[in-house]
């Protein structure tokens, strides 16, 4: 019991020592690259518009519906080493999440490459100095696709980033940085190579929630995009979270609302003295925090949490792949089972507009 004990006290005593010198210099991680030029795409009628306000429910979390999770798995930005790709992590958790709510909160998560994006997506996106949610979901729109994170996973790396390993590493976006498998050792001979199929999703229409001055408004806003079609992400000001250790609602009016950082809504609740807070995912892990997630006082935009708030909606996603080799050499050409070809399948996202847009009395039912 004595060894584990030693790297704890030994890391307490240097934050201790960081602490006594100083703050941490830290990144503005929200940023718009010169590539976003499209702030939004829309097409379907906006919840906002055909929800009304009495179909809203008092309490709402995509983490616990009739005690079921409809949310991905949790994220940590930070290892294996350090990436300011906050806003890539929000965003894709957020559309993945509302993948995962599209197939009625059941079968394994598809959850995304936030890698891909590193790779490919510098200019519109981000790297691991910034970016912003709303550009990484113009991205995948103009791309056409991001796969899923099997095939690229996340190593906390881009092209402009030295930290830890990453100069050694190529983060140039190519084919096999797209998504890619691993043979064998390569003593033994093996070598990575580019798949040619490969499951992946789509994002049909995002957007940038436009601002209102009416505090009511703005929530209410919200509160109609989350629980219509799932979690959005947001920007907010970060500085007064790093040593926030949960266990109450931040509610603090003096805080800073200047947005350094991106988070994912995913609900809303009403704490003991029946004050209303945002339920909020963060990409730090799920040591920070309450398991991962915060909350914070809703109606005053506090931290700046409700003057950015971006959505996007799937469009076609993979529920069955096209089969390759375990190398990778043979894709999609080969016969199985009973001489029959294993085929593709995609899933198309309907737009709850479609089955609710003119039916509110409808939505308490849905």
């Amino acid at each position: 019991m004595v060894k584990p004990l030693l790297p704890i006290v030994a890391a307490a005593m240097v934050s201790a020592a960081a602490n006594a010198a100083g703050d941490i210099e830290r990144i503005n991680e929200f940023v718009i690259m010169p590539g976003h030029t499209k702030m939004s795409h829309v097409i379907s009628p906006l919840p906002q518009n055909y929800v009304d306000d009495d179909d809203i429910p008092y309490e709402w979390n995509w983490n616990d519906v009739d005690g079921k999770s409809c949310l991905t798995h949790q994220l940590n930005q930070h290892i294996p080493q350090y990436c300011g790709s906050c806003w890539a992590h929000a965003s894709m958790s957020s559309l993945a999440d509302r993948i995962k709510i599209a197939r009625n909160c059941e079968g394994d998560d598809f959850n995304l490459s936030i890698q891909f994006i590193l790779n490919c997506g510098s200019d519109v996106a981000g790297s691991c100095h910034g970016g912003s949610h709303s550009g990484a979901y113009q991205f995948i729109h103009d791309t056409g696709y991001i796969p899923y994170d099997t095939c690229q996973p996340y190593i906390a790396c881009s092209s402009d980033s030295d930290e830890g390993f990453c100069g050694n590493v190529d983060t140039s976006c190519s084919a096999v940085n797209t998504c890619r498998t691993c043979s064998t050792f390569t003593e033994n001979g093996g070598e990575c190579t580019a798949l040619d199929f490969f499951p992946n999703a789509t994002v049909a229409e995002y957007a940038l929630m436009e601002w209102e001055d009416d505090d009511d408004a703005r929530v209410m806003n919200i509160k109609k995009e989350i629980k219509t079609r799932g979690p959005v992400s947001a920007s907010i000001a970060a500085g007064d979270l790093h040593d926030f250790m949960g266990g109450e609602v931040f509610n603090n009016e003096t805080a800073s609302k200047h947005t350094s950082h991106v988070v994912s809504i995913v609900g809303w609740g009403m704490d003991e003295d029946d004050k209303e807070y945002w339920i909020v995912r963060n990409s730090w892990g799920v040591y920070w925090g309450e398991e991962g997630f915060f909350r914070v006082a809703t109606g005053k935009n506090m931290l700046g949490i409700e003057h950015k708030v971006a959505w996007a909606t799937p469009g076609q996603f993979t529920i069955k792949n096209t089969p390759c080799s375990e190398d990778g050499s043979v894709c999609g050409s080969a016969t199985h089972g009973f001489g029959k070809k294993m085929n593709y399948v995609g899933q198309e996202y309907v737009d709850p507009s479609v089955y609710l847009s003119g039916k509110a009395s409808a939505y308490a039912e849905e």
